[in-house]
This record gives C-alpha cells, sequence and structure tokens, in this order.
C-alpha cells in the first residue's frame, strides 16, 4: 500500500553537491568554474543587479516628484453595517470594544466611522472621527456618537 512516509525521492532528483576546486578530475578544478581572473571571480565579487557600469542610473535620471506627509494620520475605519452585526443594542462601542470584537487591529491608533450600511440598533460610540452622514444614521437610530480627540 503506498504510504506518504514511504515515499521517497524519484532517481536522479537529489544530486550530490558541486564540490569546487577538487582536483583536475573533478571537473571543476582549479578556477572552481569562476574562469580567469576578473570582479566576479574573486570572493564576495560580483555586481549589484542595478548597477548600469558606470552609466548614469535610472533612479538618478528620472525627476523626483512629490513627498510624503510624516505627519498624515491614518485612521482604521469601520463602517455603521459591521457595528450592527457584532453589537446588541445600548451597548457602548469604543477602540477597546472594537478591538475585542476584531474590527480593529489597534487599540491606540484612532478610529473613523463611516455611513455604509444601516444602523438599526442604539450604539453608544466613542471614536476619534465620523462622517456625518454616519452621526445622523446613528442619532436617527437614538443612539449617540462621541467623537474625541
Amino acid at each position: 500500500m503506498l504510504k506518504l512516509n514511504t515515499l521517497g525521492a524519484p532517481q536522479g532528483m537529489n544530486r550530490d553537491k558541486k564540490r569546487l576546486g577538487r582536483g583536475p578530475g573533478s571537473g571543476t578544478g582549479k578556477t572552481a568554474g569562476k574562469g580567469h581572473k576578473g570582479q566576479k571571480a574573486r570572493s564576495g565579487g560580483g555586481i549589484p543587479a542595478w548597477f548600469e557600469g558606470g552609466q548614469m542610473p535610472l533612479n538618478r535620471r528620472l525627476p523626483k516628484r512629490g513627498f510624503t506627509n510624516i505627519f498624515k494620520k491614518h485612521f482604521q475605519l469601520v463602517n455603521l453595517e459591521t457595528l450592527d452585526a457584532h453589537f446588541e443594542a445600548g451597548a457602548t462601542v469604543d477602540a477597546q470594544a472594537l478591538a475585542l470584537a476584531g474590527l480593529i487591529k489597534y487599540v491606540d491608533r484612532p478610529v473613523k466611522l463611516l455611513a455604509r450600511g444601516k444602523c438599526e440598533k442604539a450604539l453608544q460610540i466613542q471614536v476619534s472621527k465620523a462622517s456625518e452622514a454616519a452621526i445622523a444614521a446613528v442619532a436617527a437610530a437614538g443612539g449617540s456618537v462621541t467623537v474625541q480627540k
């Protein structure tokens, strides 16, 4: 019977490692398959993939544009439909509760509430930022949204 633990590699699959520089009879003796002299024959020698032979490299030829704003705030987004599915009516929804429910990854990063879907439960929501439509939808359902800094 064929079993996984009895399977072996097909014949010729596992080949012995090439032993370089082990005499003329080995086929890779003397220069060990590296030819004669030059940068690529040396230990640790070789040229990086991006090197263009001294020509001005592409990343220096092209103009640089724009910048990255290091002060940009990255919000974790939460929609009304997900809150409606994960929380009971009257629940207090804050970063801690959202993280426990698996809706956000980080408790210490800002959360933004968006208005996708419907909110039919009265929830007390505490977030860093919320869209006007989301605030209106929660208020219509009898809940409240507190925007904290």
